[in-house]
């Protein structure tokens, strides 16, 4: 299915682009990650990478032409594809922007003046629900930092309220799905507002921070332009709202409003508490009675932080009066030990990269058949081999520098496993990029050792420890954990035998490597010790074979168990 990708908003005051220069023009394919164009904004000349394979069907505007944020840029999709929708539909929603800008043609019907019921609420409007933030040089938004961000945690800010800001200077470190990120600010200035504090979340183009001259700028009314409500509410949240608290809480006590009742702030006189709708929603999440929770906002108004700071009451202290009742009926048994104790949890926000980890790996388990092969691999050879070229290398070499040097150059003899499965078709790779999982404090990220098959043991030796480090220091770039083929998933580090692992999207197999352990086996006429180690293979059965992925096992079986075959 074709994709239309719009002007996006590459800077905080951007409103505009020039393309500098297209890389791919009308027919040519383009892959995830490929670079589709220059677009010159106010303030850099920045690349822009495509986000999907495909070809290109459609271009916006040729070179040194001039788009709008959110103007149709280009089209990606199947060759020879029907893109006449999307060409209309822009169409179609250039000419309503141009009628909301101030177009003169009107609709016959369309009466003279609003209802009395129109012009009260557009009365109670205020003039700051016109502003246009996104033109407004003193407004940050929530960039898109990665292909796949909705939103982002504010990690820490490096400035605080009041504070002078240098253009080039860090402002905030962003937690997005992939990683952890610093923003810069574009502008001199002092930092007015701050649009969520550390640990929480804001969606892309939300509003981030205000940076200007202080006196100079309406932060209130840039604030309630963005929230698209007055400061007092619309009517029409409000009436949501009425309606969700009376179906949600009813009242048992006899029209008396239970927050009045509490000793808590109602909201107007019918007893509706005031809450923000994120807050109601946590609140039910939680299994929170508003009622019992006081508003830190305008007029007691609930809100998220409110929320996340309640502590529930404990109201059971009935239990020490039966303990009371039942001590006569036991004076006659054998005195009990007494447990005293406290049940309870904690719960943890969901980081950005947790919610992506669990997305994808859901979709690749069950989405594509998983079947598995699991072999023993004899590495007697392999550890002596080891010792060997660790004495010779600047760089130690581990077992999973030898795993990722075999994997690497079986599936360029097996081909069908370095694939993906695209729906209607097999897409067979003719490069070889390793992806090597690490475990991380957030969950998992793999790193991946590009052209795996044509670098020597050392050089995937070094390779793999700075992206670790890396990793784990959550400083990698979006090029240094995208495009794997094929992954390796190691455990055996942690004294685990052997396991299965879920297939890492977009790849077709994945090896899960378990410890190496000794075993007795016979030898001649008598026995002996032989050191094994057991690997798993999952594949997706819809574009890797039985047959196929054991013959891809054994051929890295022979790789691992004579090394030196690995350097010839």
């Amino acid at each position: 299915m074709a994709e239309v990708i719009l002007m996006p908003r590459l800077s905080d005051t951007m409103t505009e682009g020039v393309i500098a220069a297209w890389h791919k023009k009308v027919g040519d394919p383009v892959k995830k990650g490929e670079l589709l164009a220059e677009i010159e904004t106010d303030k850099a000349t920045m690349e822009l990478e495509s986000y999907k394979d495909g070809t290109v069907l459609h271009i916006g505007a040729e070179k040194g032409g001039k788009l709008q944020v959110n103007d149709l840029l280009a089209i990606i999709g199947n060759e020879g594809e029907d893109i006449s929708s999307h060409l209309s539909g822009a169409k179609s929603g250039g000419g309503s922007q141009a009628a909301a800008s101030g177009g003169e043609a009107k609709p016959a019907e369309q009466p003279s003046s609003p209802p009395p019921a129109q012009q009260q609420q557009q009365s109670s409007q205020p003039a700051s629900s016109n502003i246009d933030v996104s033109k407004m040089e003193e407004v940050v938004l929530m960039p898109r930092l990665s292909d796949t961000m909705t939103e982002g945690v504010i990690a820490s800010w490096h400035k605080n309220i009041g504070e002078e800001v240098k253009k080039g200077e860090v402002l905030a470190d962003i937690e997005t799905d992939k990683a952890t990120m610093e923003l810069e600010s574009y502008k001199n200035g002092k930092l007015l507002y701050q649009g969520a504090k550390p640990g929480e979340k804001i969606a892309v183009n939300d509003l981030l921070c205000i940076i200007g001259e202080e006196g100079k700028v309406d932060v209130q009314a840039i604030v309630a332009a963005t929230k698209g409500q007055s400061q007092g509410g619309s009517p029409a949240p409000q009436a949501e709202e009425k309606a969700a608290q009376s179906s949600e809480q009813p009242s048992a006590t006899g029209g008396v409003p239970q927050a009045q009742q509490e000793g808590q702030p109602a909201a107007q006189g019918d007893g509706r508490i005031k809450a923000s709708p994120l807050a109601r929603k946590m609140a039910q999440e939680k299994g929170i009675d508003l009622s019992q929770v006081q508003g830190s906002g305008d007029n007691g108004r609930i809100t998220k932080s409110d929320i996340d700071n309640f502590r529930q009451p404990i109201t059971n202290n009935r239990q020490p009066e039966a303990a009371a009742a039942q001590q006569p009926a036991k004076a006659a048994q054998a005195p009990q030990p007494q447990v005293s104790g406290q049940e309870g949890f904690s719960d943890t926000n969901v980081s950005q990269m947790r919610k992506v980890i669990a997305r994808r790996l859901g979709e690749s388990k069950f989405s594509a058949p998983h079947f598995y092969l699991t072999m023993e691999i004899n590495m007697d050879n392999a550890m002596q081999a080891r010792t060997q070229m660790n004495e010779m290398s600047e760089v130690k070499i581990s077992f999973n520098d030898m795993v990722i040097k075999a994997a690497a150059m079986a599936l360029r003899k097996h081909p069908a496993v370095n694939s993906s499965w695209m729906g209607d078709f097999i897409r067979q790779y003719h490069h070889i990029h390793m992806g090597v999982a690490v475990a991380i404090d957030d969950g998992l990220i793999v790193p991946v050792i590009r052209f795996a098959d044509q670098k020597s043991l050392s050089q995937i030796a070094s390779e793999v420890k700075e992206l670790a480090g890396k990793a784990r220091n959550k400083k990698l770039q979006p090029n240094e954990f995208t495009g794997n083929t094929f992954t390796i998933s190691n455990l055996g580090m942690m004294d685990i035998e052997e396991f299965t692992a879920i297939i890492n999207p977009p790849d077709s197999a994945i090896m899960a490597v378990g410890r190496i352990k000794e075993i007795v086996v016979r030898k001649g006429d008598g026995f002996g010790v032989a050191n094994v180690m057991k690997i798993t293979l999952s594949c997706d059965h819809r574009s890797v074979d039985g047959a196929v992925g054991a013959g891809f096992l054994q051929t890295f079986k022979k790789y691992l168990e004579n090394p030196v075959t690995m350097l010839v």
